[in-house]
């Protein structure tokens, strides 16, 4: 199975693309229902205007058609045990909004159920705003014998006073294995700063303390006997013995692993070394891995992003090198950039092109010799048509993403100013410039249009505009951009057409924007990863 990223619907990816028993581990990271809507802010860069905002997704639901959908399908699932539970939460909630956002969820859990290896697992993450919910569901969908953990992650370190309830610090993820035969490897934490310090012995080995290897108890084993003349039954009130086997007391001895005391009667001790000591096991309480703060190096200034240490975290536990990551809810992607930092291989799906770009760039900055897929985008000028009559903003994000624009504007109405998306540049290598694009999906264009977009170069200070069409430019298209003339590059000396008409199936045969010296950077960019070495977490 190769790593691929699809773009759509996640019901309809698991159903049509991923097959039964397939994958080794699902993580999602699911909208919360907070009924909220979440932007993703993009930098610009300095000497230029302020950053720029995208809605990202509207994490609010409604009960309508497609939730009644969702509740059928559950009930054609042949899952009784989660149909009734959904069925019970109907009656007790009604046809509200949250009630839509669990049918939504329970659909997709038995398509998930259904994808994971007998050995496999799922980690759920979500906040008290439907956690008590999602358990129900997830006891329906698994059975409640399945259930692994509850795991809570403290997310949160601020300070401010809330004068009516407690501060909110932490988010929830559920553990729950597809059977008894799930793969689990126990996670550690590092030790703390005080039990280091209780190494405090050194040989050439490095730091070490003492451990005993008799301990009290009378044993009638092997553990009871004499072992090279020491008689455990005579050491304290109620007799002693070894803590193993006098064949592991051996090899203790040939590795010089055993302190012998000088004085008589003084009992062996076992050298343990700071370096074999794995830390502390890890519990269900997790408040070692902060949430990000927009300045870490790590911040895409996504919404909801996760730390990639809690994402290794997860994988190391619950799966292998090789073994199939997938998340359904993609984001930013930091579920598949842990898969694949961890060698393991990976499968992603979002439902906005926003998100799919977004994983795309990260991957390719954290590991520039990256192979993967990305599936759902128009292959075609037939499909990109039926996006832009489907999803407007979709469209204009996919079509933004063919020129390596950054998406502009946003869903509200007026507010780009007739600029879709910027693509920045440096002429001379030094100044950082800007190249606006417009972006019509519609069968008609005319002059008016090429005639917009130069005043908006002319009020943006832009040098380049970039009109994206679907449909064929007219003649009186082409006058009006030509007539808008030419820069010259300053370190190369050609010109470049100021205002371009580019069409979608020139794009999507490979055709860019003729710019100079462009400069992409300005997205923030993933940290190159090191392929030498595996990245862990103790």
């Amino acid at each position: 199975m190769s790593n691929t990223l699809y773009y759509g619907d996640n019901l309809h990816v698991l159903r049509e693309h991923i097959a039964d028993e397939s994958v080794d581990l699902v993580y999602l990271d699911p909208p919360f229902n907070s009924n909220a809507n979440y932007n993703i802010l993009f930098k610009s860069p300095e000497g230029q205007d302020s950053d720029a905002q995208i809605e990202a997704f509207e994490d609010t639901w409604h009960w309508n058609d497609s939730a009644e959908e969702a509740f059928d399908d559950v009930m054609k699932s042949g899952n009784t045990a989660a149909f009734d539970l959904l069925n019970a939460m109907r009656s007790f909630l009604g046809e509200n909004d949250m009630m839509a956002y669990l049918a939504m969820m329970a659909v997709r859990l038995i398509e998930l159920h259904r994808v994971l290896k007998p050995t496999g697992s799922l980690y759920l993450h979500c906040d008290p705003t439907a956690s008590h919910y999602l358990k129900l569901l997830l006891d329906g969908v698994f059975g409640a014998t399945n259930f692994v953990n509850e795991i809570v992650w403290k997310r949160s370190q601020t300070r401010s006073s809330i004068s009516r309830s407690m501060r909110k610090a932490h988010d929830t993820i559920f553990c729950y294995a597809k059977s008894s035969d799930y793969f689990f490897q126990l996670q550690y934490r590092e030790l703390s700063e005080a039990s280091k310090k209780l190494y405090s012995k050194i040989d050439d080995k490095g730091n070490y303390r003492l451990v005993p290897l008799l301990v009290s108890g009378k044993r009638g084993g092997i553990t009871g006997q004499p072992w090279r003349g020491i008689n455990p039954n005579v050491h304290g009130r109620n007799g002693m013995h070894w803590v193993t086997v006098h064949e592991k007391l051996e090899k203790y001895e040939k590795e010089g692993l055993i302190y012998w005391p000088t004085k008589d009667g003084g009992q062996p001790q076992l050298k343990y070394y700071l370096a074999d000591n794995p830390g502390v096991p890890l519990n269900d309480f997790w408040d070692d891995v902060p949430i990000m703060p927009s300045s870490s190096p790590e911040s895409l200034g996504y919404p909801t992003q996760k730390p990639l240490a809690l994402l290794e975290r997860i994988i190391s536990a619950s799966s292998n090198e090789g073994d199939v990551i997938l998340d359904p809810f993609c984001g930013c992607g930091t579920a598949v950039h842990a898969a694949e930092k961890l060698d393991r291989q990976w499968i992603g799906i979002d439902i906005t092109h926003l998100a799919v770009s977004l994983i795309e760039k990260r991957m390719k900055d954290a590991f520039p010799a990256i192979a993967f897929e990305v599936k759902g985008r128009p292959q075609t000028l037939a499909a990109a048509l039926d996006l832009a009559e489907r999803d407007k903003y979709q469209f204009q994000w996919w079509a933004v993403s063919l020129v390596d624009a950054l998406p502009y504007g946003g869903k509200k109405k007026g507010a780009d100013g007739g600029i879709d998306g910027i693509i920045y540049f440096k002429p001379d290598g030094k100044k950082t410039e800007k190249a606006i694009v417009s972006v019509k999906g519609g069968k008609n264009v005319s002059v008016n249009m090429i005639r917009d977009l130069h005043s908006a170069m002319e009020r943006e200070k832009a040098p380049i505009g970039i009109f994206i069409t679907a449909a064929l430019p007219t003649r009186p298209m082409e006058k009006e951009a030509a007539a808008v003339g030419t820069m010259e590059s300053a370190v190369t000396g050609r010109k470049h057409p100021r205002l371009q008409i580019l069409t979608l199936a020139e794009l999507m045969q490979g055709k860019k924007p003729d710019i100079p010296w462009v400069d992409a950077s300005v997205l923030k960019s993933a940290k190159r990863e090191d392929s030498s070495k595996q990245g862990t977490l103790i």
